[in-house]
């Protein structure tokens, strides 16, 4: 931890923010960046959800908040890297290009500290749904959004009578043989693309489902969601990586551990 209290790791991992959404946690979102310093922040796609901003628009000032926030990492030295995924699929047409600091790849291949070598991407292109059915992908994406309007108002009930966090649709997910057999496919998939890439791992989001797992060798990681379970996934500076998982109760136990550093300082020096 450094002297301003935050957390200092070497590489960040975030993906399926869906900012234009009414199920984004940006607020919480914001506390997980101002709790972590890192060299690098990989934005692995479904950071804006173009589908839903055609529908109706939705952009309230915390979802400005957070683009300003990693804007202004950016302009601080740290090396921004977005891989767009479906939902933001129109900026592939910037691919190459930089704006603010952000530079824009189709994937790319990150080397961790400890000489691993990972392919990230956001992973619709392995989703048979996505690539050839969009319009059952639309279907889908329509319903998900109804469970998590849902799901926003029973959060706000639990919050009040003073439970945790819990979501509905990710409880769906795994009660649905289906999903849960389509989150399974979609990891040996993905993990086959690694294996055929040549590279140790991959590391995705797009299905919101957080995880860390050895697939007969390749290792894969999924740093979830900021619309159901609030993870991420950074890399410690000896290489290893570490999914986070962001609650209310973590991030104002993180706050106040700031403020305390904050206190101190002044007196240290």
């Amino acid at each position: 931890m450094s002297a301003t209290g935050n957390v200092n790791c070497r590489t960040v991992f975030i993906s399926d923010i869906h900012l234009g959404t009414r199920g984004c946690q940006a607020e919480l979102l914001l506390t997980f960046i101002k709790s972590f310093e890192a060299e690098k922040i990989y934005l692995v796609g479904d950071i804006v959800d173009c589908w839903a901003l055609k529908r109706g628009w939705y952009w309230p000032q915390s979802h400005n908040d957070v683009v300003q926030k990693l804007l202004r990492q950016a302009r601080k030295g740290v090396k921004i890297i977005y891989i767009p995924g479906n939902h933001d699929e129109a900026f592939r047409d910037y691919v190459g290009t930089h704006f603010g600091g952000v530079q824009v790849k189709l994937d790319d291949v990150h080397v961790t500290a400890n000489g691993k070598r990972f392919l990230v991407t956001h992973g619709d292109a392995f989703d048979g749904v996505v690539l050839y059915a969009k319009w059952l992908a639309l279907l889908g994406d329509w319903s998900y959004n109804m469970a998590i309007r849902l799901n926003t108002v029973i959060a706000r009930i639990r919050a009040r009578l003073g439970m945790p966090y819990w979501s509905l649709s990710a409880y769906l997910k795994a009660k649905v043989k289906n999903a849960v057999q389509f989150i399974d496919n979609y990891e040996k998939t993905v993990a086959d693309e690694a294996r055929r890439r040549k590279v140790d791992g991959v590391i995705c989001g797009h299905i919101h489902h957080a995880e860390i797992r050895d697939i007969d060798g390749i290792t894969y990681v999924n740093d979830g969601d900021w619309v159901e379970s609030c993870t991420a996934v950074i890399e410690r500076h000896d290489g290893e990586l570490e999914i986070v998982r962001w609650t209310d109760r973590i991030a104002e136990s993180f706050a106040e551990k700031r403020r305390a550093a904050k206190a101190k300082a002044p007196h240290a020096a």
